[in-house]
């Protein structure tokens, strides 16, 4: 994930103008504005992976959403205004201090430019090992090193007093006390601002797990965590990609409550789209593509209630969540709008800051009830069926911008030989670590799927074959030098993979085919090579 020093400042300015407002002119409806604007402003450092400003960020929310939960519209008192004023002060200082220390030049790589310098605050795919040995980690930096992470050791005495942030510091707790685990963590908390955090070998008792979380940890590992399932999480983290907005639908007939929901929904960042007569919602819905949908309950000769009766009748809605808004509380209507196809009913006048925490809590689990249908448990790629619905989009892409593309079939190379002399555990550790490498070395446009067993597909927009060779040649070379951990001692292995293309070929399952034809060729070649067809 990457951040602009100046998309950051920006952000942080807003919501400093957003306080100096109510702090001039205080009433409900500017402390309401300074609320959305604070939990706008969380919602873009976690979106950031900035972990630490997140964290104060995200107390100075509770605080806020404290103050705004009273309700009484009575003055706040002035020593409250003093501490959030100073909360503000330390956040906007943090930032600075942040932005200046970890700002780094990056060459813009745009064609026909000199070279101009940007400046990003991602953190580099770096992590800090600290503890006392280094010795358990030594595979374990081994495996990150293929991966392009690079990792540094440390104990608690020799810390660099000054560096660039990693992108993630793991504090290891073997032979320390619960208390001794939690200073180390609240220090590199304080100095960290946008690193993850992590602490391994931990009790697996609650209460030792809620301290060392509250003292700042973003993840635990227990006692006996496999070190496969550190690196899993460590490639996760580092491979995190920054989620498209939110998109919310508002089928509303007045226009100036659908201005003011579209308003408040932009001061948290989320993207809308406005529908104001219910017969044409089915064609906004087809445009817009929402995440959620908010609905009017009572509209000229359509109620909410029927219009969600239309739009679950249609499969590529049935799971987009409805949110109901009315003035009306009766309880009856509330329930048969709920039992025909809603999921939830605000009452109108709405508060903008619940409005707000409800579309995203039910965005956060419709989005990931989607990656869940969507994607490969053991991988995180594509699962087979996405796989070939990615890719008859991207073929009719290329077929309206008269542009190839290239698909591949790969597959590892004596895999049951894996299974049987290291076992199915191992067996799905190769496979990730393919899927891990196809994932980071191809570009974000570019599909990867897992197509079944030990077998991926991959298509590549824009490319022609032989760039796709050349490509998962590259990948297939890398590949082949990992060493994969077993015991005292370690392994390598390879994979094959078969090439076709578009126009070449004009639809998917011919293009599939010709490329399993032609990874049926590597195989029969000897194996660990890719070949390309037409």
């Amino acid at each position: 994930m990457s951040c602009q020093p100046d998309e950051l400042k920006k952000k942080n300015d807003e919501l400093s103008a957003q306080w100096r407002a109510y702090v001039e002119s205080p009433s409900f409806e500017r402390f309401v504005e300074f609320a959305i604007s604070v939990s706008s402003f969380a919602d873009f450092l976690n979106n950031k992976g900035l972990s630490g400003l997140l964290q104060l960020a995200r107390a100075l929310e509770q605080q806020v959403l404290v103050l705004l939960n009273d309700g009484s519209g009575e003055a706040i008192p002035q020593d409250t205004l003093d501490d959030l004023g100073s909360r503000l002060e330390k956040l906007a200082e943090r930032i600075a201090s942040f932005i200046d220390g970890n700002s780094r030049p990056i060459v813009n790589r745009r064609v026909q430019q000199e070279t101009p310098v940007s400046f990003d605050l991602t953190p580099t795919h770096r992590i800090w090992f600290i503890g006392n040995s280094v010795e358990p980690w030594r595979k374990l930096i081994t495996q990150l090193g293929y991966f392009g992470i690079h990792a540094e050791v440390y104990n608690g005495q020799n810390i660099p007093a000054e560096a660039e942030e990693p992108a993630i510091v793991l504090l290891d707790a073997a032979d320390m006390a619960l208390q001794e685990a939690s200073r180390h963590i609240q220090a590199l908390r304080a100095r960290f601002s946008a690193s993850k955090l992590l602490a391994h070998n931990l009790q697996s008792d609650f209460n030792d797990l809620k301290a060392v979380l509250g003292a700042g940890c973003d993840f635990c590992f227990v006692s006996g965590t496999p070190q496969s399932a550190i690196l899993a999480r460590i490639i996760e983290l580092c491979g995190s990609t920054e989620e498209d907005p939110y998109r919310v639908a508002v089928v509303e007939d007045s226009l100036t409550a659908s201005i003011a929901i579209q308003r408040t929904l932009k001061e948290s960042g989320i993207e809308s789209f406005a529908i104001t007569k219910p017969h044409e919602v089915l064609t906004g819905l087809t445009r817009f593509q929402p995440d959620l949908i908010l609905m009017d309950m009572f509209m000229p000769g359509c109620t909410g209630v029927e219009a969600a009766r239309v739009i679950r009748q249609h499969p590529e809605f049935l799971s987009t969540p409805i949110v109901y808004l009315s003035g009306d509380a009766n309880m009856p209507l509330q329930i048969e709008a709920l039992r025909l196809g809603g999921d939830q009913f605000l009452t109108k006048p709405y508060n903008p800051v619940i409005l707000n925490a409800v579309v995203k809590s039910k965005i956060e689990r419709y989005r990931a009830l989607r990656r869940s249908m969507l994607q490969d448990s053991l991988t995180g790629l594509l699962n087979h069926l996405a796989s070939k619905e990615r890719l008859a989009a991207a073929i009719s892409t290329a077929a309206a911008e008269q542009a190839p593309l290239a698909v591949a079939m790969v597959d590892i190379d004596h895999f049951k030989n894996i299974n049987d002399s290291y076992g199915h555990p191992m067996g799905d550790h190769v496979i990730r670590s393919l899927a891990w490498l196809l994932k980071q070395r191809l570009r974000k446009t570019d599909i990867v799927g897992r197509y079944g067993g030990e077998e991926f597909l991959v298509a590549l927009p824009g490319s022609n074959a032989e760039q796709a060779r050349e490509v998962l040649d590259r990948i297939r070379r890398d590949f082949s030098l990992i060493r994969h951990p077993f015991n005292e001692t370690w392994f390598n292995t390879t994979f094959s993979a078969g090439v076709s293309h578009f126009p070449a070929i004009g639809n998917g399952e011919a293009l599939i085919k010709e490329a399993d034809e032609a990874l049926y060729e590597a195989k029969h070649g000897g194996r660990n090579r890719v070949v390309m067809r037409g």
